[in-house]
């Protein structure tokens, strides 16, 4: 068995004959055998309904897949091309492969099928089986070109794919000293993503489409000339009807010349991406003598069964209800019907909803039902805007009646209230839904239970509420719990907004009230007692809860008012009755540690700091005895600091000039920085500079939970900005924007917000993000959360934040101005203040007495604290042994 570094995921891999999982012979015995060929993402759904559905107790499970990896999320494959871990793309929980019966065979390749002893031949051995599933997916197409094998010339399909071309764009810019010229063949969706992928590696990209506009497949011809101008706009060039015939390679052997035919010209570049489709992977039932489409796929029933019983086919390499699908929802379909057969029910794929939402170098597309109007009879609603770089379409009945379909380009806002409209009634005025100020969208409960919420995971109106009512399980009253038990919203997440509001709508109709209100002592949400202490100028909890709430308050609200108090300057922390108000590690201003020691993490403003610093650090973990770690924040961690040394070590550390840094509470924690243009050879911009400018200037900055933020000085991204609640990545132009991002239980990866900014327009597009967070976000919400639900999502907080759509953009300025102008170091005040001092002791009546159960064991050339067995022993006085 091998295990993933990052991933703690038990598999079978091609260097291991070790197959079986440690498991009764009897229990293995009794069991039938299920094969599964592909490890992708439908394939990962498919064991998950198993898995869910209690199969292993019935069925031995093994999974083959190609790839070195689990399965991951290839949708989102083109956000990892700048330096990003693959392991981030990883699917579902580490846990699903770690299930008894459950195997997975990474790096092993599934050669043969023997259809008479059904047998699946792999790695030199027969795997037997009682049904197969092939989920074997699909292949990137290459046209036949004359050259398309030079070296520079790839496809744009899996991790390895892109890796290979992330090192190639790399190597080629250090190789030729310049800008490398990108082309990329195809004007679809997988080109789009790669030409932005081509430029988020600060090479140049040219898109060749050979059909008369960009994306055929999914807007019309209107759609696409505005599609172009968007993305020609942002840098991009673009040639369609326009046909590759030859690539030519230089005197290096590398790829130098693309020849265009009919007399289209020439263009000269360093690399090629061919992305001009997918075909499935059929050549296994090919050679198994299954039966597949005319223009591939291995043919089914609506059981997703092939002409072989035992053998059933989902996903792309699926050819069922007369057609291949190519989208990762219906393939989740498909893989629900397959569990449900193995299991003895009847489930059908009948079709799927092939809507599509996309957002490609940063510009929504999106698409869904009759787009092209194809319906008879059917009417045509357009808003145009070219300037402003919008077009929307809706389909209608002939009676303008009921919604057959649309496409939006630049703007997909109205998408997730549309879509599941699909053959209703609009009950309005179609214009209203695509001029600016439109309609307000369309509540949740005007949808029929069979409207299609989640295109994605198939998730219905109906589904959601009943997951609300709690019909075959408990009852889901808020998002996350409607989330776990539908799948609704978590895959591409465009549907969440409705999704909450089918759930609030659910709710008030069984009169249960969807209140926000923060706790029991107070009936507003934190967003709102944040404006009643702005606007009235309250600052104590006493005089608030007095003035607007009951009773004495909790462990929720009285955290979170000492919290608004300290975003709004309501003084320190430890002043008067607000020290009172804190959390744990608030109310000492240190990190607690699970053995009742605290740990100090000096702030290290984007990561600089000086040997003479590094030095003093040093000294005091010498001095006082404490482990030390360098964090993922580019800090040095000082643990095991007992309450009373924590003033002694905060004085040590402000004469050396610094001060303690927040590794706490809900705050700035870190601005996370690369070398930059000062020494990297890559870099464009000073990344460092700047990471020590955005630290210093929002530092103490409280707010609804941590935050974190990343600088990069060029598109490598060595940061890992993008994993931040707010990322910048430099650019020859200046500073791209991200947002929305963050790790922990449901790590998230940050969205484009601007681009291309000067310094100036990048920090006050911060101030007024962080700003707009603090004020309106719940109680310990992420950004990337509040983006989710703030209503409007990231097009409304781009419109307040860059277009001022609110008219509180200056408040906001002055808001932060007022922090920053107001900071003071909370540890040197502390040190300055008597009565703040006292509250730093073991006991009451023996300040300078250390804590007497505390020990510490040697750890790798440190000591940590003993275990309560290890102070055992040493109260014992036997000897202990402790290993490195």
């Amino acid at each position: 068995m091998t295990q993933n570094a990052k991933s703690p995921i038990p598999t079978v891999d091609a260097m291991d004959e070790s197959t079986q999982i440690s498991e009764t012979t009897e229990a293995v015995r009794d069991r039938r055998r299920l094969a599964v060929i592909g490890a992708g993402m439908v394939a990962h759904r498919l064991v998950e309904a198993l898995v869910e559905r209690g199969a292993t107790d019935a069925w031995t499970i093994d999974v083959f897949g190609e790839e070195s990896r689990p399965p991951y999320d290839r949708v989102a494959l083109t956000s990892f091309f700048s330096d990003r871990d693959p392991d981030e793309l990883l699917l579902g929980e580490p846990s699903l492969w770690q299930t008894p019966g459950v195997r997975l065979h990474r790096g092993v390749k599934a050669h043969e099928i023997d259809r008479e002893a059904r047998t699946v031949r792999a790695r030199g051995r027969d795997y037997r089986y009682d049904a197969l599933v092939l989920a074997t997916g699909s292949y990137a197409v290459v046209p036949p070109v004359e050259g398309s094998e030079t070296p520079g010339c790839f496809v744009y399909r899996t991790v390895d794919d892109v890796a290979e071309l992330r090192q190639w764009v790399n190597d080629a810019a250090d190789r030729l000293g310049r800008p490398v010229r990108g082309a990329v063949v195809g004007g679809g969706l997988l080109g789009l993503e790669a030409a932005g992928a081509l430029q988020a590696l600060g090479a140049s990209s040219t898109v060749i489409e050979f059909a008369p506009w960009l994306m055929p497949m999914q807007v019309d011809e209107a759609g696409g000339r505005t599609l172009r101008r968007i993305i020609e706009g942002l840098g991009v060039q673009v040639r369609t009807a326009t046909a590759t015939s030859r690539v030519r390679a230089g005197r290096d052997g590398r790829v130098s010349r693309m020849d265009f035919a009919d007399g289209g010209g020439h263009l000269d570049v360093d690399v090629v991406v061919f992305a001009t489709g997918v075909r499935p992977r059929d050549e296994l039932a090919r050679a198994a003598g299954l039966s597949v489409g005319e223009r591939g796929g291995v043919t089914c029933d609506e059981a997703c069964r092939t002409d072989d019983e035992a053998i059933y086919a989902i996903g792309e390499v699926a050819h069922v209800a007369g057609r291949t699908w190519g989208l990762v929802g219906p393939g989740y379909t498909m893989a629900e019907v397959v569990a449900d057969r193995l299991l003895g029910g009847d489930a059908a794929f009948t079709g799927a909803d092939m809507s599509t939402k996309l957002k490609l170098l940063g510009v929504d597309v999106a698409s869904f039902g009759d787009a092209f109007a194809a319906t008879d009879g059917s009417l045509e609603v357009v808003y145009a805007d070219p300037v402003g770089g919008v077009y929307k379409k809706l389909v209608m009945s002939d009676d303008a009646s009921t919604l057959l379909g649309g496409m939006l380009v630049g703007d997909a806002q109205a998408y997730a209230s549309l879509r599941p409209l699909v053959g209703s009634e609009l009950g309005a005025d179609p214009t209203a839904w695509l001029v600016p100020d439109g309609v307000t969208p369309v509540s949740g409960g005007a949808l029929p239970d069979d409207a299609n919420v989640c295109s994605c995971n198939n998730v219905s109106a109906g589904e959601i509420r009943g997951a609300v009512r709690g019909d075959g399980c408990e009852a889901c009253h808020d998002i996350g719990a409607v989330k776990g038990c539908t799948k609704a919203g978590t895959s591409c997440g465009s549907c969440l907004p409705l999704v909450k509001r089918l759930l609030d709508d659910e709710l008030t109709a069984a009169g249960i009230e969807t209140s926000n209100a923060l706790c029991e002592h107070f009936a507003m949400s934190r967003a709102q007692l944040f404006d009643i202490v702005r606007v009235t100028g309250i600052r104590t909890f006493s005089e608030l809860v007095d003035q607007h709430g009951t009773g004495r308050g909790c462990d929720i609200c009285r955290p979170v008012v000492a919290s608004i108090l300290a975003s709004l300057g309501a003084g320190h922390v430890l002043d008067g009755e607000a020290a009172s108000l804190q959390d744990t590690n608030d109310h000492v201003m240190a990190n607690m540690q699970k053995d009742g020691t605290y740990s100090v993490v000096p702030r290290i403003p984007g990561g600089e700091v000086t040997p003479a610093g590094l030095i003093a650090i040093g000294q005091v973990a010498e001095e006082f005895g404490l482990y030390t770690k360098i964090t993922g924040g580019q800090r040095i961690d000082l643990f095991g600091a007992r309450i009373e040394q924590l003033p002694a070590i905060w004085q040590r550390l402000v004469d050396a000039g610094f001060e303690s840094g927040h590794a706490y509470g809900k705050a700035l924690r870190t601005v996370k920085s690369c070398v930059g243009s000062t020494w990297c050879r890559y870099g464009v911009q000073d990344s460092v500079a700047l990471a020590i400018a955005l630290e210093l200037r929002y530092r103490g900055l409280r707010s609804p939970h941590k935050i974190k933020l990343g600088v990069s000085g060029c598109a490598r991204e060595c940061a890992e900005a993008r994993g931040k609640d707010v990322g910048v990545i430099a650019t020859d132009a200046g500073w791209n924007l991200y947002v929305g991002g963050n790790g922990g239980f449901t790590p998230k990866h940050a969205r484009l917000f601007a681009e291309d900014l000067t310094t100036e327009q990048l920090v006050r597009a911060i101030d007024r993000f962080l700003m707009y967070y603090v004020r309106t976000a719940d109680r310990l919400q992420r950004t990337a959360a509040w983006l989710d639900v703030v209503e409007g999502g990231m097009d409304h907080v781009r419109s307040v934040v860059l277009d001022d759509s609110l008219g509180i953009a200056d408040d906001l300025d002055a808001a932060m101005a007022a922090h920053v102008d107001g900071y003071s170091d909370e540890w040197a005040d502390t040190l300055a203040d008597p009565e703040k001092l006292r509250k730093f002791a073991s006991f009451v009546n023996s300040p300078d007495t250390p804590d007497p159960d505390l020990a510490y064991v040697p750890e790798r050339g440190q000591r940590r604290p003993a275990t309560a067995d290890e102070r055992a022993t040493l109260i014992a006085g036997t000897t202990l042994e402790v290993r490195a």
